[in-house]
């Protein structure tokens, strides 16, 4: 495929990706993305600055409707991947009006607390902090019909 158009992304993300000045997609993301909108289970694997995370945040922020408890939990092994992540989120979820909230340890549970009470379409979490909010009944998974285990190799290595 030649451009984003082609994949059958929504409008509002194809308004996004050209914000984000984004072209045409990469060989990641042409492959991923028709997939992922059928509703199908996707493993990519790819190098690093291919594109991945547009290949499995753009499908789903494409279909998702806006609901009172998290649709999507992508889990990042460290705090950092999971910051890139939610501001990729946030870019290419620009035109619709979808809540994400960042769930990582090293700060404070106030924020993310405040956060995860504002109804979050989105949780993108490191394992050990999305563990401390299940535990403490801060954040439900009942209502998740899309998880992305990023990175998980390096998951697995902790």
């Amino acid at each position: 495929m030649s451009s984003f158009a082609e994949l059958g992304l929504s409008r509002p993300v194809l308004r996004a990706i050209e914000r984000a000045g984004y072209t045409a997609p990469t060989p990641i993301q042409a492959q991923a993305i028709p997939i992922a909108l059928e509703g199908k289970d996707v493993i990519g694997a790819s190098q690093t600055g291919t594109g991945k995370t547009a290949a499995f945040a753009l499908p789903i922020i494409s279909q998702m409707v806006p609901d009172l408890e998290p649709q999507c939990l992508v889990l990042e092994p460290t705090r950092e991947l999971a910051a890139q992540v939610e501001e990729q989120m946030n870019r290419f979820s620009y035109y619709r009006p979808l809540n994400v909230v960042l769930l990582h340890g090293g700060v404070g549970y106030g924020s993310q607390v405040d956060g995860l009470e504002n109804k979050p379409d989105i949780v993108i979490a490191t394992p050990g902090r999305l563990l401390d909010h299940l535990s403490r009944g801060t954040m439900s998974l009942r209502k998740v019909k899309h998880l992305v285990l990023d990175e998980v190799d390096r998951m697995l290595d902790m």
